[in-house]
């Protein structure tokens, strides 16, 4: 069977973890593979992606992006002919030397600790393996490390046998005879099933007699680019080759980057890899992944895969330069007000002679790694990189605490704006405020408003970041922009804009507002209107969260919730209205 798509079917996960989720219909006898197939038994070769373990990639075996190789019975054999068939090619067609396989074995129940149904140990795999060969090792394990499923908050599940060669599991066999339901309750399957899965790139490290995985013929001549280098640069180009595979999938079956599902892993890989492509100029200079390199890379992993599977080249690059562009803006703020809180290593804390140990900080370094993430869109990733290259300690449990509690404080801002009707708005719009006649005219208005700001951010990512607000006008109708810039602009660049600001619509971006005081909202990088005299305390809209804002302006509001309320934006003229003032006018459709 051909690999299935990395967007299940089964809306209990996001993506397809293993290559059993395309075949749970015949396990449970909802589908027929006799019927379907011909025959009771399949194999496949499926592309997965596991996000679980993301934060370990960088060592030496962890991916997120893998292939597995799998063969299926849904009532054809099972134990004894699964297990024979393993030892058969590990040995004889690998020529391969089994460590040792492990079992199902619980650990006996208590009954006097009201402990009960438990599930037998798997003395038959046992049995089986000690026929073909009375000198293997066996070892035991129970439920965390020697049972299998369900993919999903249901579905076939069972105990496994694994097998390890030089010390790695490579091949796993599920014996499929239960199914679990919702709270967790087993109850045997009608016909028990086979479902093995041997990861591709942990066989050919065995196979190739590789200390790690990256360096098989699996990794296209990129490895030969990144894994050079110290330890951390090493790490970095290993995340950039695992997070590059995995992003050439995804978008190859039609994930796209957004804030949600599917799309904010995307996002989340996208960045990452981005931001360690260049790791030691980010943290010096915020250099991002030029759009050649890019090209380069994305093209020596399409060529080693184009023989297998469908991969539009073309779609995948503007794709991911479209990222590219949205993500520089906020790497450039952030390290700004990053290199104003650290502006440099602790060398005072340094004691010759004495090893070097990370200062810890403690709160304070939680509460502003919180800040920068969700005011000025730092990366996460690139906050912890930089503290401890200069030697503070990155404190994690205080950084979700505060983020947790500003995006309370968050919901009840919003919350009270809802209550008082948007009371207050238009700081920042040429006439004072929204023109608006009715509740549905302030609707209109609302949404053409934060399309404002979004063309903003547009005019300046695309005409370069000297553009700066001369006035604007918004009616139910349409949006008036004035801008500083000296030319007409071209129909290229029109076009560029308008694009622009409906990807960032598509997008999703959630908009969030917060007070803060005159200065640190400047200092933050907000921008405002010349022509308006601001108050001590301001409100500061920003579009988008954490790695992806967009825009941050000052603003009294109102606003959408999220950019996909507003629609399609249409730019109908562009014009000049005075020397080096240039205006647009724009509108919404449904």
């Amino acid at each position: 069977m051909s690999s299935s798509s990395l967007i299940p079917d089964d809306p209990s996960v996001l993506f397809t973890t293993a290559g059993m989720q395309q075949f749970k219909p015949y396990y449970t006898g909802e589908a027929d593979a006799m019927k379907d197939f011909g025959s009771l038994n399949t194999v496949s070769i499926q592309k997965c992606l596991r996000t679980s373990d993301i934060d370990e990639v960088g060592d030496e075996n962890h991916l997120t992006f893998f292939e597995m190789l799998g063969n299926f019975s849904f009532g054809g054999y099972f134990k004894k002919e699964a297990i024979e068939l393993a030892h058969e090619f590990i040995t004889k067609e690998m020529c391969l030397k089994i460590d040792y396989v492990s079992v199902f074995k619980e650990k006996p129940l208590d009954s006097a600790r009201g402990e009960s149904g438990g599930i037998p140990p798997d003395s038959e795999s046992e049995k089986i393996w000690k026929k073909i060969d009375p000198k293997i090792k066996i070892k035991y394990a129970g439920r965390s490390d020697n049972f299998w499923g369900p993919t999903g908050k249901e579905g076939p599940c069972g105990p496994t046998t694994e097998i390890y060669v030089n010390g790695v599991e490579i091949w796993n066999i599920v014996f499929n005879e239960f199914y679990c339901e919702k709270g967790g309750k087993l109850k045997p399957l009608k016909t028990p099933g086979i479902d093995t899965g041997m990861g591709l790139e942990r066989l050919a490290m065995v196979a190739q007699n590789k200390k790690n995985i990256f360096e098989t013929d699996l990794f296209p001549k990129l490895t030969a680019l990144l894994l050079v280098g110290d330890e951390e640069t090493i790490r970095s180009g290993r995340i950039v080759l695992d997070h590059l595979r995995a992003t050439v999938f995804l978008l190859s079956d039609g994930v796209r980057p957004s804030n949600k599902e599917q799309g904010s892993i995307l996002r989340r890989l996208i960045r990452r890899l981005m931001i360690h492509s260049n790791l030691s100029e980010i943290k010096e200079n915020l250099l991002l992944l030029s759009e050649a390199r890019l090209v380069n890379f994305v093209g020596e992993v399409i060529g080693l895969y184009s023989g297998f599977y469908k991969l539009d080249k073309d779609a995948i690059v503007n794709e991911l330069k479209k990222e590219l562009q949205v993500f520089g803006l906020t790497l450039k703020s952030g390290l700004r007000q990053f290199n104003k809180r650290y502006p440099g290593m602790r060398t005072h804390m340094l004691v010759p002679g004495q090893p070097i140990e990370p200062f810890i900080i403690g709160q304070e370094v939680g509460k502003d790694a919180a800040d920068l993430y969700q005011t000025f869109g730092f990366p996460v990733e690139v906050i912890r990189e930089l503290l401890e290259k200069r030697l503070y300690k990155f404190d994690q449990k205080e950084f979700e605490k505060t983020l947790k509690q500003e995006t309370e404080k968050h919901k009840e801002i919003s919350r009270a704006g809802q209550e008082k009707k948007f009371g207050g708005h238009g700081l920042i719009l040429d006439t004072g405020e929204l023109k608006a006649g009715s509740e549905e005219e302030l609707k209109k208005v609302t949404r053409l408003h934060t399309a404002t700001h979004l063309l903003q951010a547009a005019l300046r990512e695309v005409l370069g970041f000297d553009v700066k607000q001369m006035g604007s006008d918004i009616t139910p109708e349409r949006t008036r922009f004035d801008f500083s810039f000296g030319r007409k602009l071209t129909p290229e660049e029109l076009k560029k804009i308008e694009t622009l600001v409906n990807d960032m619509i598509k997008a999703d971006l959630g908009v969030k507002m917060k007070e803060m005081d005159y200065e640190e909202a400047v200092s933050s990088g907000a921008l405002s209107f010349f022509r308006h005299k601001y108050p001590k305390m301001v409100k500061v809209y920003s579009i988008g969260e954490g790695d992806n804002v967009v825009s941050r302006e000052f603003c009294g509001g109102p606003h959408v919730s999220d950019t996909g309320e507003i629609g399609k934006f249409v730019i109908t003229k562009e014009e000049a209205i005075s020397s080096g003032v240039r205006r647009i006018r724009a509108s919404i459709k449904p």
